[in-house]
């Protein structure tokens, strides 16, 4: 009976241990709080992958000359100047300097550094653009610099726009591919073949039952940006796959306490 009970109860511990383990966190724009990083700087890509989450999200501009660029506001400032990133030529947006001190990167740099790292996967974000045609040849530009280096099954991508996601299923067929908008439900997820939703907790908290529905349609779950403690703890309850966040750490600490 007592051997039964130890089986019983290593069973249980070990299987407890998976569920936690697959809920999994991702750096929202990398590891930026804290000393020397930035918002989507290479320094919150290398400092992502030191504290070994999941992932380490990352946003993509093309510029009016057609070089992805990592930022993630549609604009920029330069000299007290107002910049739009895809009007401006990459030789502009290279002056212009992070919080840190770092130039403007571009995805190249970014995905340079990124081979370096070993713990982490990069979740690149398509920043929608004006044309179809720009976000076209950014999809295809980033998709063509992941594949010369052989890094395909260490990115995955996202994009709040219809384009980008289909874009990306159709340029590279077996990467996870996210949707953003939270406007689509996870049955017309699966009629377009992406991997499942990635949505704010707002949207979650208003259609939990979508999490249910998308796994049961074998989809992922992933919810942005949870920061604080009380949202941390409810998107854990849900038993979403990967939690989006500018606190990496606590998140991680919160998952490994329960």
């Amino acid at each position: 009976m007592k051997r039964n009970l130890f089986f019983l109860l290593l069973l249980f511990f070990m299987f407890g241990a998976t569920a936690i383990q697959a809920q999994q966190v991702i750096a929202h724009r990398g590891f930026w709080k804290t000393d020397g990083s930035a918002q989507n700087s290479i320094t919150s890509l290398m400092k992502a992958d030191s504290i070994q989450v999941y992932g380490s999200e990352v946003d993509i501009w093309l510029s009016s000359d057609g070089v992805p660029v990592v930022n993630h506001d549609a604009d920029v400032t330069l000299d007290g100047e107002k910049l739009i990133i895809q009007d401006t030529p990459f030789a502009t947006l290279r002056k212009v300097r992070l919080a840190n001190g770092e130039p403007l990167p571009t995805a190249e740099e970014y995905l340079d550094a990124f081979e370096k790292c070993k713990h982490i996967k990069l979740i690149v974000e398509f920043k929608s653009h004006r044309a179809k045609e720009r976000e076209d040849l950014l999809a295809e530009k980033i998709i063509n610099m992941v594949r010369e280096r052989g890094l395909e099954e260490r990115v995955e991508y996202i994009a709040f726009g219809i384009n980008f996601v289909q874009q990306a299923r159709k340029l590279a067929p077996n990467a996870p591919v996210y949707y953003l908008n939270g406007d689509l439900s996870p049955k017309v997820l699966d009629t377009m073949k992406l991997s499942g939703f990635d949505y704010h907790y707002n949207v979650v908290y208003k259609k939990p039952d979508w999490v249910k529905e998308a796994h049961a349609l074998g989809q992922k779950v992933n919810v942005w940006t949870v920061n604080k403690p009380e949202d941390i703890q409810k998107i854990i309850d849900l038993k979403v796959d990967f939690i989006t966040t500018d606190e990496p750490l606590r998140v991680k600490e919160m998952l490994q306490a329960q």
